[in-house]
């Protein structure tokens, strides 16, 4: 029999001085970083090569893609991460689950990344298209390659420009944005006003929006990773990489959403939360690991029985291409995004380790950015980038900048839901 259990559910985030001063510092860290790696892709023999004449050839269009592409990944990657956090709290709504209502403050704040994400990812694309380099990141934005007659006419894109055009293209990214972050708010909202007034009302109303984003998210992330995406590589296509992709950004979601809870939990933040939730958390990164190894294999292993070299094509230049420079990186992904939670979390114990689950979601959230860097490197860049200073200060900086609004979102709200209608029975969550 479950006795009462009596915790404080009044915590505010309170952050520190120390802690605001360490992500500024990290911040301008990462800016220099990216500078200094800008600096010496210019200048340090590898923005040029000597041609076959003897002179120097500028190699500036391969120089501007590995800055667009970098920025290009870490933005659709973080961006997603903070969707994933949104889609978390509507899953638990529609669900009803009980367990999770004291925990959902931290994916609840991650939404907040959405509206800022999404801006980025717009002005990357449109700075890309205005800046003259429109066609480094897409190659379906070339001048003339759906015209008949050009000397830059493509067929195979020709028969997909009713999709993949300007104005279609990107009105769909701002129409996935804007429909997330309208969510987002309303969700926000029902939930701060639950905290006035109490009772179920707010709580319905969350779950009625909640099952009208999930319908729209199934329809707008596959969509969202074909557009940002599949369409680096026009040529290639896959019937599953929509799931891969949304694979890939929930259980980077999920690590997230227990890193930030191991880390408040060290801090004396979210008492209400035992053992138990934990364990919960790191079983949901222990399947969904599996999970996304499941879509991988599933996409490896069609594309390879069907032997098709419009679906081969994608492997082959990951594994063979450009002298096998990506091939250490996809068994890196592979280790890192399945052999290691799934060997680490496998024991009941693991899970209920904050050490353990802080050290796997850490790897599992670095592992999938490294997922994304090998799906948008080698179609963009084509083997002419390394990774190096450019690539380690734009991630420093979207990190910095995702914890400085996911914190600063944490701090508007108490940390616990004190009057959701659940919150008593996730008191008492034991299994």
């Amino acid at each position: 029999m479950l006795h009462p259990i009596e915790v404080s559910v009044d915590e505010q985030l309170e952050l520190s001085s120390k802690f605001k001063k360490n992500l500024n510092i990290a911040l301008i860290i990462g800016v220099l970083l990216f500078a200094v790696g800008v600096f010496f892709a210019m200048f340090g023999g590898h923005g040029h090569e000597v041609s076959e004449s003897g002179g120097h050839e500028s190699h500036a269009p391969s120089f501007m893609m590995r800055i667009w592409a970098v920025l290009w990944q870490n933005a659709i990657f973080f961006t997603g991460v903070s969707a994933m956090g949104l889609f978390f709290v509507c899953v638990q709504y529609v669900a009803w689950a009980g367990w999770s209502s004291v925990l959902k403050r931290i994916p609840e704040a991650m939404g907040s990344f959405i509206p800022y994400g999404g801006g980025i990812v717009v002005l990357i694309f449109l700075g890309n298209y205005f800046l003259g380099h429109h066609d480094l990141l897409f190659h379906w934005l070339h001048h003339g390659i759906t015209e008949v007659g050009s000397e830059n006419y493509d067929k195979i894109i020709a028969g997909k420009s009713a999709y993949l055009n300007l104005p279609f293209y990107l009105g769909r990214m701002i129409a996935f944005f804007a429909l997330w972050y309208f969510i987002w708010t309303k969700i926000r909202a029902y939930s701060l006003q639950e905290d006035l007034t109490g009772g179920e009302t707010f709580y319905h109303k969350s779950g009625y929006l909640s099952a009208v984003f999930i319908i729209i998210f199934a329809v707008s992330t596959p969509m969202a990773a074909w557009d940002w995406v599949m369409s680096i590589d026009p040529h290639w296509f896959s019937t599953m990489f929509g799931w891969y992709v949304f694979a890939s950004w929930w259980v980077s979601g999920l690590a997230t959403i227990c890193l930030i809870c191991v880390f408040l939990k060290e801090n004396g933040y979210l008492k209400a939360m035992n053992m138990n939730h934990f364990h919960d958390l790191g079983k949901f990164m222990f399947a969904f690991s599996i999970f996304w190894t499941y879509i991988w294999f599933s996409q490896f292993l069609l594309i390879f029985y069907a032997n098709l070299p419009e679906e081969t094509v994608y492997f082959i230049e990951r594994i063979y291409g450009y002298d096998g420079k990506y091939k250490l990186l996809l068994f890196f992904n592979l280790f890192m995004n399945f052999a290691f939670p799934f060997l680490v979390l496998m024991t009941r114990d693991a899970k209920r380790q904050l050490s353990i689950l802080k050290i796997v979601s850490i790897a599992i959230i670095l592992g999938h950015w490294f997922d994304f860097y090998m799906m948008v490197m080698p179609g963009t860049t084509k083997g002419t980038s390394d990774l190096g200073l450019i690539e380690l200060g734009t991630a420093i900086v979207f990190v910095t900048a995702f914890i400085m609004i996911v914190t600063k979102s944490l701090t508007k709200a108490k940390l616990i839901p004190a009057n959701h209608p659940f919150l008593k029975e996730a008191i008492q969550h034991n299994i």
